[in-house]
C-alpha cells in the first residue's frame, strides 16, 4: 500500500473501484494457492482432477457453447430480478434456476466460485461455492513475517518466542466480552455491579464493553445522558479497588451511539463524552469499531454490528439447513476475507478505509458482537464468538482464556 495516497473519508471514485478489486485480488491469490486449483508440477500424475479458474472475458469471447467452467466473481444485480457475475475483466448474466448452493449465506456483493456452462451470452450455473478459506499459518508461509494486522511494528509478532512464552505462562489472563451494555438501564448497572463483585477476588485482564451504550438512542439529551451513565459506571468500578487497579476497560461503539451514522469503520466515542470517565478510570480505552487487539502473539478483531440478520435478509437463496445459521455465517465471513461482504447500500463503508474490515490473514479470534443468539464456532483455526446482547439474552456474556484459547459461556443469574 506504500504507493497509495493516505486514505480520505471522502474517497474518490478510484477508491470505490479499488475496494472491490482489492477484495477480488486477495481471494484470487488465495484460490490459486489451494491444492485443487494449483497447476500440476511437471512430471507428476496429471490425471488427478484439477480445476482451472477462468475469467469472464474468456467466456464472452466465445460464440459456441463452453461447458464445465469455474469462474471467480462477484454476484451483483445490475437489473432488478436478474443476477450477474462480475470480475475485473467483464460482466455476464447468470441463470441460477438450477443452481446448487454449497453451505454459506450467499448475498449480493459476495465473491463466489461459480461452476456451470456458457451459451448465448448467459452463464448457466450448476453450483455456487465460496473461495476456499486458508489458515493463517499457510498465508504467512508465503509472506514471511510481514505485519498485516496493524500496529506500530512492521514485522508480525506472531513468531516471537518470548511473547509466546509469556502467553503460555500467564494462565490467569482472562478477557470478558459483553455487548449491548445499556448503561441507562438500572438492571444492567446492577448486573455489572454483581459481575464486578464476583470478579473482584480475581480481576480479569480486560473487560470489553460493546455498544450500544443506550437502550433509547437518539434525542437531544442522548449525549448528556451517556456522560451521566458513564460517570455512574466509573463510580461502580471505583467501588472495587482490585478491578480498578488491575483490569483494563475497552469500549467499542455501536451503530446507535453518538457518532457519524452507520458507516464503517466507526470512530471512538468523542472525548467530550468520555473525558470524566477516563479521569476516574485511567486504564480505559475508547476505540473504533471494528477494533484490533494484539495480545502477546494472538490477533483479535472485535466487531459490533448486527450482521447475522442483515446477511440472512439479503441472501439470494436462504440455506435449506437454517438451524445452523452461525456456521453458515462464520464460513461466509472467513471465506470472503472481509467483515461485511454486503452491498454498500446495505452496509456502507468509507471506501478508502475498506482495508480496516479485512480478515486476511485470518486472525486467531473474531468477536462478532451481534444481537443474534450467542455462539462459539471454530473454522480454519479461527475462533469466532458472539457474546449475544447482554440485556436481551438473560445477561449472558463470554469469557476467553488466551493461554488455552478456550471460551466459557457465562450468565448472571437473578439474585
Amino acid at each position: 500500500m506504500t504507493s497509495h495516497p493516505a486514505p480520505n473519508l471522502f474517497g474518490s471514485a478510484r477508491d470505490k473501484a479499488e475496494l472491490f478489486r482489492e477484495r477480488y485480488i486477495i481471494l484470487q491469490q488465495r484460490t490459486h494457492r489451494h491444492e485443487l486449483f494449483m497447476p500440476s508440477a511437471i512430471g507428476t500424475d496429471e490425471s488427478r482432477s484439477k480445476f482451472q479458474l477462468k475469467t469472464i472475458e474468456t467466456l464472452l469471447g466465445n460464440s459456441v457453447k463452453v461447458g464445465d467452467v469455474i469462474v471467480l466473481g462477484m454476484i451483483t444485480q445490475l437489473k432488478e430480478g436478474k443476477f450477474f457475475l462480475e470480475d475485473p475483466t467483464g460482466v455476464v448474466q447468470l441463470d441460477i434456476s438450477e443452481a446448487q448452493f454449497h453451505s454459506g449465506l450467499y448475498t449480493e456483493s459476495c465473491f463466489v466460485l461459480t461452476e456451470g456452462w456458457y451459451e448465448d451470452e448467459i452463464f448457466h450455473v450448476n453450483a455456487f461455492g465460496f473461495p476456499p478459506t486458508e489458515p493463517s499459518a499457510t498465508t504467512r508461509a508465503y509472506y514471511g513475517n510481514t505485519n498485516f494486522f496493524g500496529g506500530p511494528s512492521s514485522t508480525s509478532v506472531k513468531a516471537s518466542a518470548k511473547l509466546k512464552q509469556l502467553e503460555d505462562e500467564n494462565e490467569d489472563a482472562m478477557f470478558v466480552f459483553l455487548s449491548d451494555v445499556w448503561l441507562d438501564q438500572a438492571e444492567v448497572m446492577e448486573k455489572l455491579r454483581i459481575m464486578f463483585s464476583g470478579y473482584s477476588s480475581m480481576p480479569p485482564t480486560c473487560f470489553f464493553f460493546c455498544g450500544n451504550f443506550s437502550s433509547a438512542p437518539y434525542g437531544k439529551n442522548q449525549i448528556q445522558a451517556l456522560k451521566g451513565s458513564l460517570k455512574a459506571l466509573a463510580d461502580i468500578i471505583c467501588e472495587y479497588p482490585s478491578i480498578h487497579e488491575s483490569s483494563r476497560f475497552v469500549f467499542v461503539p455501536g451503530c446507535e451511539d453518538p457518532g457519524p451514522g452507520s458507516i464503517l469503520p466507526r470512530p471512538p466515542l468523542t472525548e467530550n463524552i468520555t473525558e470524566e470517565f477516563r479521569q476516574q478510570v485511567p486504564s480505559s480505552v475508547f476505540t473504533t469499531n471494528p477494533c484490533r487487539v494484539q495480545y502477546c502473539t494472538q490477533e483479535i478483531i472485535i466487531f459490533r454490528e448486527d450482521l447475522v440478520n442483515k446477511m440472512c435478509r439479503n441472501c439470494i437463496r436462504f440455506p435449506s439447513n437454517n438451524l445452523d445459521i452461525p456456521n453458515h455465517f462464520v464460513k461466509t465471513i472467513l471465506s470472503q476475507g472481509h467483515l461485511t461482504p454486503l452491498p454498500l447500500n446495505v452496509s456502507p463503508v468509507y471506501w478508502a478505509y475498506d482495508y480496516t474490515l479485512r480478515t486476511y490473514p485470518l486472525p486467531d479470534m473474531i468477536v462478532f458482537a451481534d444481537k443474534y443468539d450467542p455462539f462459539t464456532v471454530t473454522n480454519t483455526d479461527c475462533l469466532c464468538i458472539n457474546p449475544g446482547s447482554f440485556p436481551r439474552s438473560g445477561f449472558s456474556f463470554k469469557v476467553y482464556y488466551p493461554s488455552t484459547k478456550t471460551v466459557e459461556d457465562s450468565k448472571l443469574q437473578g439474585l
